[in-house]
């Protein structure tokens, strides 16, 4: 997308939000719903998850967005694990918050970077997308965050911002506006989730 100034810019935008499919739609309110009830640690978040990961394996492998792609179908694998592991306890919460320590995070995003080089590298040479590195890249931090997430570890939420932050413009890109704004949502959340656990990991 190339804008010459703000009217423009206004006007691609409200273009986007008019040709915005049904299915489009019920993957963003689903998603955002799923996301929303994780902060709270509901245990509910994963089967709507399931529905949102779904419609979203479909709508990124038509926009070429093939780490996304596969990306869902791992949300997909997490989802059914996160909704057992959770369930195994009488109530929601009774998981506790566990949290990394500065070593555990150096070697979490080492792991990280190195898995975003081996995926950007696999989308660059064997695929026909335009973005493989900022894809690979945010497939990679979103793999690991996901894994952290079932597992209740409270850094889990650090690494969605940054993630939900760089995917904004990858999605403006790939005209899915509505997703877009959707991530500046899950922003939004993800740092308050972040607030929200580490308050009840301090208690």
């Amino acid at each position: 997308m190339k804008f010459k100034g703000m009217p423009e810019l206004f006007t691609s935008l409200y273009q986007q939000f008019l040709t915005t499919t049904p299915l489009e739609w019920l993957a963003t309110l689903s998603g955002f719903l799923c996301v929303l009830l994780a902060a709270r640690q509901h245990i509910l978040n994963w089967p709507i998850s399931i529905i949102s990961v779904s419609i979203y394996a479909y709508i990124f492998f038509q926009n070429k967005l093939y780490g996304d792609t596969v990306l869902q179908f791992y949300f997909l694998l997490t989802a059914v694990y996160g909704w057992y592991y959770w369930s195994t306890s009488d109530t929601q919460d009774n998981r506790p918050i566990t949290g990394f320590t500065t070593r555990q995070m150096l070697a979490t995003v080492s792991l990280t970077l190195l898995l975003a080089a081996i995926l950007g590298g696999l989308l660059r040479f064997f695929t026909d997308t335009d973005v493989p590195f900022a894809d690979g890249f945010c497939t990679a931090v979103s793999f690991v965050a996901q894994f952290l997430m079932t597992r209740k570890v409270l850094q889990n939420w650090l690494m969605w911002v940054l993630v939900d932050l760089l995917y904004i413009p990858l999605y403006i890109h790939k005209d899915l506006l509505l997703t877009a704004v959707l991530y500046i949502a899950f922003a939004i959340i993800a740092w308050k989730g972040y607030r929200a656990w580490q308050l009840a990991y301090q208690k």
